[in-house]
């Protein structure tokens, strides 16, 4: 075994050597976390969610997700310049928590990813139809669940994609991403310029609630806190850009840039198409707009053909969000995998000498995504529902690691790094971790409200959909935690083929177990 590189180090320390192939460069790295994140499937998937309970008004929400999320990214580019590991969110919480923290985290992330992966694949059929008619495979639209079965029918195909993408290996998933990025943001910003030269309303319009208020006996802070979760969807999985560390090129730098940089690219790109789009809208009362929010907006405002057009963009934009959410997914499990954290792990932590990249984990959280997807397919408010959980599930995880960070904090135990080249926060760092604890607490709590308009806003209505935020987090937390506490956690140790020796550190032969 060759002695470690220096980006490896920090694998030593965790009682790693890389098995991963390190190809990536700076933009590639920026592209997975832009992607993840996906500004025009994020901002078009859920538009018709913030208009309906928001107004235009609901734009508001965007810049206050943004500081908030800020403040947990700046925290992450700390975390991702001292330690680029692969499953970041689940080696950063046991690094600074322990390892139970650390497989709770990596668990709650895990099903959180692969959730996610079957709610953004359902974007499709709020894109797909609207360019051809003919991908309404199922009816024509107007029945009960016409949308839902198909939406789950193209999503299925989608996810069939990903996973043979990310089977054949990083550097394939990493062009095709990489290609999918630049087309994404080169059609964000001539959409922002179409859309402003057929703006037929004044930017007070983000003023106007559209009378949502009424439906919370006037108060429109109700309306918005629900709305809201239009933009909370969007930003995150900045993340993903530090997990893909092993098989990152200098990732000291480019991981904590590319974490930034993906958020705030996102923010102004998508603030520009909300602020603009809502401007373009010509009537805030049109029923297509509360069915499928700015995609109606393209055509409507801009006209068929060249609406399609920008919906070819958001179509490939939806692709490499999918498959950006399904290769941190994978790195996720690899991570845990690697140090028998799951059941078979050897079998999931095995990289594939031909195409170097964990094949097992590809195909598993492929066919867990689509289990997911047909568990649901018979109901019609399946989109908002899993979109909702998947968000929950991410902010949750976030905390298991901010929490974990300011307690170091507190303790003295985190000492930010002064070493050139390293991104650190300085004296900033506790109070910029004060408020991302906050902000992920109160977001956490908003998103997992039991709302009816939210998790059964269609009938049939039953109190176990109202409540499916709490029963789905607390079992999927308790019910992990349990078969881990009981089970796993008396197997977990860096599996061999995985360890590092003590020779590849300090000359020793004897092998580094966690």
């Amino acid at each position: 075994m060759s002695a470690p590189t220096n980006h490896d180090a920090e694998l030593n320390e965790f009682g790693y050597t890389n098995k991963l192939k390190r190809s990536l460069g700076s933009f590639h790295t920026f592209a997975a976390g832009i992607s993840y994140i996906s500004v025009l499937t994020g901002a078009f998937q859920l538009s018709y969610f913030g208009i309906g309970f928001g107004g235009p008004a609901y734009v508001w929400s965007w810049p206050i997700v943004f500081l908030g999320q800020l403040l947990v990214a700046l925290s992450f580019a700390e975390l991702a310049s001292r330690y680029p590991i692969a499953g970041s969110i689940y080696n950063w919480a046991k690094k600074l928590g322990g390892p139970h923290v650390g497989w709770l985290a990596g668990w709650m992330m895990l099903l959180a990813s692969i959730v996610s992966i079957s709610a953004t694949a359902l974007a499709y059929q709020n894109t797909l139809p609207q360019i051809w008619s003919g991908f309404q495979l199922v009816g024509d639209g107007s029945g009960a669940t016409d949308s839902a079965v198909n939406a789950v029918l193209l999503a299925l195909v989608l996810i069939l994609f990903t996973t043979l993408v990310n089977a054949y290996g990083v550097k394939l998933m990493a062009q095709i991403n990489s290609t999918g990025v630049f087309i994404e943001l080169a059609a964000a910003v001539l959409l922002i310029i179409a859309l402003a030269l057929v703006v037929v309303n004044p930017p007070t319009v983000v003023l106007d609630t559209n009378g949502t208020e009424a439906a919370y006996g006037g108060s429109y802070l109700s309306a918005f806190l629900v709305a809201g979760i239009a933009s909370s969807y969007v930003m995150y999985g900045f993340d993903t850009a530090a997990s893909l560390g092993e098989e990152s090129i200098d990732p000291h730098k480019n991981a904590p840039r590319a974490i930034l940089r993906a958020l705030i690219a996102s923010f102004v790109l998508g603030g520009l198409i909300l602020l603009f789009g809502m401007m373009a809208t010509r009537d805030f009362s049109a029923p297509e707009l509360a069915e499928s929010g700015l995609q109606f907006v393209l055509s409507d405002a801009l006209g068929p053909f060249v609406g399609r057009l920008f919906l070819l963009a958001i179509f490939v934009a939806i692709t490499v969000c999918v498959l950006a959410v399904h290769t941190a997914a994978i790195r996720i499990m690899f991570a845990m995998a690697r140090d028998n954290a799951l059941p078979a792990g050897k079998l999931l932590a095995r990289v594939s000498p031909r195409f170097q990249t964990p094949v097992a984990p590809a195909v598993f959280i492929g066919v867990v995504a689509v289990v997911l997807l047909l568990v649901n397919i018979g109901q019609p408010q399946i989109f908002t529902a899993i979109t909702s959980l998947a968000i929950i599930l991410i902010y949750i995880s976030y905390l298991l690691v901010t929490i974990p960070m300011l307690v170091a904090r507190l303790r003295g135990k985190w000492k930010s790094t002064k070493e050139e080249g390293r991104f650190s926060l300085g004296k900033l760092g506790l109070p910029i971790n004060v408020l991302a604890v906050l902000w992920g607490l109160g977001m956490s709590i908003n998103l997992a409200w039991p709302r009816k308009d939210v998790y059964n806003a269609e009938p049939p209505y039953h109190w176990y959909l109202q409540y499916s935020s709490v029963l789905f987090v607390g079992i999927a937390a308790v019910g992990g935690f349990a078969y881990y506490w009981f089970i796993q956690r008396h197997k977990v140790g860096v599996l061999a083929d995985h360890a590092v020796s003590e020779k590849d550190s300090e000359g020793d032969e004897k092998t580094s177990l966690v």
